[in-house]
């Protein structure tokens, strides 16, 4: 009977009016599905699903002597109802705790709202329709780090390169948001970033950058466009999209989840020097008035810091195993290479101001 229920999933989505007939949670069986047939059950990613698992332990499956997780159809029935109700706007931080008594009372609340709209059914509303010029940037943005953060995952409809090239496509249906991902701002705001919306019909614009100078903010926040320093991880990259749901309605859309081989052996580093320059030599050199006309200074200041402190913070970082012991050797080490280049870059700048650092 079980398998039949589980079965029937595939043809027809499961609706919340549906699972909150049921009184009890399902009998417990033997533990008969992997993951990979629970997320297509589900109709989500496997990585958004061992999210679910790992973050929020919405789900416990038990492990096989293999390494596989293995769910039994009272899994997959938690499973399923979780999925029903974050497409109907639930957070799963939210509900992930909830037994399997409260699943079904939530849905059954989410079942009278729907019946006190006059019968008719609510339909999700519109995703937030991206157009996205930066390959790496609608990469990110596909990212399960990224789309967790979201109450229904944005949808990129169009991936450029550069302006020029979107500005041609365009395209009558239209956009909300025109995302422009650029490594730094000039003074002089590009002639096809005003092109590309047009041609777009975007209602906003977003400029995510890495560097800049004050002057090129100022002129290219006078333009209306939003400015994003680019944020260095996922998560908080989805937690600015999501500061933008409230602007326009959004409806579900699977994300895209890259696909990293942990196995590979990593790439040998060679020794790494020690530091040149402590945090209060860097500190006085950021604060040192510059002959240059850019803020390069300042910002080589700010990746040397950074590296210095990642580098030191990969030292520390707790290991669950070996591999994770060797992961965080490597990383160590590729801080510290790239923090003696950047060393290197700061003691060229410094004589090119005249100055002697120690």
């Amino acid at each position: 009977m079980w398998q039949n229920t589980i079965q029937n999933q595939l043809k027809r989505p499961m609706d919340l009016t549906d699972q909150a007939q049921t009184d009890a949670a399902p009998a417990a069986a033997e533990p008969a599905y992997r993951s990979g047939a629970v997320a297509r059950l589900a109709r989500m990613p496997v990585a958004t699903l061992r999210i679910w698992e790992q973050r929020y332990r919405a789900v416990r499956p038990l492990t096989a002597t293999s390494g596989h997780r293995l769910y039994s159809p009272a899994d997959v029935q938690r499973v399923l109802l979780l999925r029903q109700l974050t497409e109907r706007g639930h957070a799963i931080g939210s509900i992930a705790g909830l037994d399997f008594t409260q699943l079904q009372e939530v849905a059954r609340t989410s079942a009278r709202a729907a019946s006190g709209t006059g019968g008719r059914r609510v339909s999700p509303p519109a995703p937030l329709r991206l157009v996205v010029v930066g390959p790496g940037l609608a990469a990110r943005l596909l990212r399960p780090a990224v789309t967790e953060r979201l109450a229904h995952p944005a949808q990129v409809v169009a991936v450029f390169a550069s302006l020029a090239e979107a500005a041609r496509a365009g395209s009558i249906e239209g956009a909300d948001l025109l995302v422009w991902q650029s490594p730094g701002l000039d003074a002089a705001v590009p002639s096809e970033l005003k092109a590309t919306q047009d041609a777009w019909r975007a209602r906003q614009v977003a400029v995510m950058y890495r560097f800049s100078g004050a002057v090129a903010r100022q002129t290219m926040a006078a333009t209306g466009a939003l400015l994003v320093r680019e944020p260095p991880d996922d998560e908080s990259l989805g937690a600015w999209l999501a500061s933008l749901e409230p602007t326009w309605a959004s409806r579900e859309v699977d994300p895209v989840s890259a696909r990293v081989d942990i196995d590979a052996p990593l790439p040998m580093v060679g020794a790494v020097p020690p530091r040149r320059f402590d945090d209060a030599a860097l500190t006085a050199m950021a604060n040192l008035p510059s002959t240059l006309a850019c803020e390069c200074p300042r910002h080589v200041v700010e990746l040397l810091t950074a590296l210095a402190s990642f580098e030191a913070y990969s030292a520390d970082c707790a290991n669950r195993n070996a591999d994770d012991a060797r992961l965080h050797v490597y990383l160590q080490q590729v801080a510290g290479a790239s923090r003696a280049l950047f060393e290197e870059a700061l003691d060229r700048v410094a004589r090119h101001e005249g100055l002697t650092l120690r």
